[in-house]
């Protein structure tokens, strides 16, 4: 039995006998969109209704960490923004980098899929350290102070797009989650990425329901709209294994992202009847395996499926290495520290430092199990610094850990944090 992990641009093979008790998890295929042009451009049919009257626009897009079908519909969207008489020079597209680099030259091209929105519609990159680019919108009920980038605050028309994937954090990535933390300073970022956040049961993947950090973005929304007297519009898309098309819709971002999302939690989460010696999976290819800070995704969405000293075995290219500075120096501190110390010390704090979530979020992986990593782009120090066990081999990966146990049940996610896992006995 050979089967194909995504890694990179391509794939890498993991091949078991036919005799070995092995689970192959994958989402149920989707009903894909049969035109999906046609589609997107029916679920615009209102946009020019909706921004009548208005002025100025600004289009919020992911950045280069989500495989967002932009080229579908940003210049249909924006051709109806111009037929609701914004004039063109009006109208922005945002990247939602959050705290990530910009994404320029040919990187920005790929994010946006189209030469012609290119050429004609103003694209800048949301830099979350720029205190003069942000507006205070002041506390949210828990404390959290909001600043966000005011180029969108103040647009008349508001749209967020994005892909509603499972997010091991937010529940569900897109809609209010492109706001914040995609525009928010850099601070606000921080707060909603602190231990008090993460550290809450509910704060995991496909779950909105009293998950605090998805109730914090809702009442974020809530303090745009008291601001700008405004609604806020969602563009949403859910893409299948091969990032075909599966659901696009357009309205009011809330209300639009709980249809995604409940349409997106059919086929993402799997129900399981038993539990695991052996996992292994993927960190879904490029991009999200661009670096090992993406790639800590797949570490957690597995967990629910692992028995007592399990194995996880884990694909990721990381063909950028490691991740940003700060990532580096949480690794650091990891490592000098240990998990008990360093974990103490972060969740003590009100702003978490950038970029050490990740680092907490691996820690939850490896409390729970024995994590290893076949990475053909990590080098040198980059390799020490993951923390986990680093594999030259991920054939010899897999054998050995089903080697190490008498009678090994296996399970294989091809599709990596695409794709959750829930154990239902």
């Amino acid at each position: 039995m050979k089967i194909p992990l995504l890694y990179g641009k391509s794939t890498r093979d993991v091949v078991l006998p036919d005799s070995l008790d092995v689970t192959v998890i994958r989402k149920p295929n989707m009903p894909l969109v049969t035109d999906p042009r046609s589609a997107t451009e029916a679920c615009l049919t209102d946009v020019a209704a909706y921004a009548q009257g208005c002025r100025t626009a600004c289009i919020l897009v992911c950045d280069i960490t989500r495989p967002v079908p932009n080229g579908l519909f940003l210049r249909p969207l924006v051709e109806r923004l111009i037929t609701a008489g914004i004039d063109r020079e009006n109208i922005s597209i945002l990247i939602a980098t959050g705290l990530h680099r910009p994404n320029e030259g040919d990187e920005l091209t790929s994010v946006i899929e189209d030469e012609w929105v290119l050429n004609n519609v103003q694209i800048v990159n949301h830099m979350a350290r720029n205190d003069a680019e942000h507006v205070d919108l002041g506390l949210t009920r828990s404390g959290t102070q909001v600043r966000l980038d005011r180029r969108f605050i103040d647009a008349e028309f508001k749209v967020a797009t994005g892909l509603v994937e499972p997010h091991f954090m937010a529940g569900w990535s897109g809609g209010r989650k492109v706001i914040a933390p995609g525009i928010a300073h850099a601070d606000t970022i921080r707060t909603l990425h602190s231990a008090r956040f993460i550290e809450d049961p509910l704060t995991r993947e496909c779950n909105l329901e009293g998950n605090p950090l998805h109730d914090e973005q809702l009442e974020i929304l809530a303090m745009i709209r008291e601001r700008c007297g405004s609604e806020i519009y969602a563009l949403n898309t859910v893409i299948d294994e091969a990032r075909q098309l599966a659901f696009v819709n357009f309205g009011e971002i809330e209300s639009s992202h709980n249809e995604a999302a409940r349409f997106a939690d059919r086929y993402c989460v799997v129900s399981v009847q038993k539990k695991f010696d052996v996992v292994v999976t993927s960190a879904a290819g490029f991009p999200l395996d661009l670096t090992y800070y993406q790639a800590i995704k797949g570490f957690v969405t597995p967990l629910d499926i692992l028995k007592d000293d399990a194995t996880l075995v884990v694909a990721s290219e990381c063909a950028e290495g490691i991740g940003s500075d700060s990532f580096k120096a949480s690794q650091r501190s990891l490592m000098q520290e240990g998990p008990q110390a360093f974990m103490r010390r972060i969740e003590k704090k009100r702003l978490a430092d950038i970029d050490e979530w990740e680092t907490e979020m691996q820690l939850k992986a490896t409390r729970a199990t024995r994590v290893q990593l076949f990475s053909e782009g990590l080098r040198g120090e980059d390799r020490t610094l993951t923390g986990v066990e680093m594999v030259d081999s991920l054939q010899d990966a897999v054998d050995e850990s089903i080697a190490r146990t008498t009678e090994p049940s296996v399970a294989i996610i091809p599709e990596g944090p695409y794709v959750v896992p829930r154990y239902a006995a």
